[in-house]
């Protein structure tokens, strides 16, 4: 592949990453079912296969208690698996929708419970309320 079309790619990738992640306004994340969330207080949002492997991102990144990874990955696989969502290797392009994604404000509450786990390692979450969460 020659180097322009490649980078062509690469651009047509973000562009189509953002194009998505505006899709999913604040006012649409609202909207969201409590089911679609596999983390308390509406994080971890799996609304699709590709916030599914953004969510799963985000949990590899995470240091959470083992307890409270276990939970929310048992949740985004249940979910990723109702939807038809392929496991495997990520294409170029969905590595940067990804990036983009977790940058959107569905993740919001997400990249919050991250950081923290990142400053309290082991950090166990309260799954109270959370519907999809068991």
């Amino acid at each position: 592949m020659a180097l322009k079309e490649a980078i062509d790619n690469v651009d047509r990738a973000v562009r189509n990453a953002d194009e998505v992640a505006k899709k999913l306004t604040t006012k649409d994340r609202k909207k969201l079912s409590k089911g679609t969330f596999c983390g308390p207080n509406r994080s971890f949002p799996v609304n699709d296969c590709q916030h599914a492997s953004t969510a799963k991102a985000f949990l590899k990144r995470s240091k959470f208690s083992a307890a409270t990874k276990k939970r929310i990955a048992a949740c985004i696989n249940r979910r990723a698996k109702s939807m038809g969502c392929k496991p495997g290797k990520k294409a170029k392009a969905d590595i940067e929708m990804s990036l983009v994604l977790a940058e959107a404000d569905i993740f919001k509450t997400t990249r919050e419970l991250v950081d923290q786990s990142i400053e309290a390692e082991g950090l166990e979450l309260d799954f109270d309320g959370c519907e999809d969460c068991e």
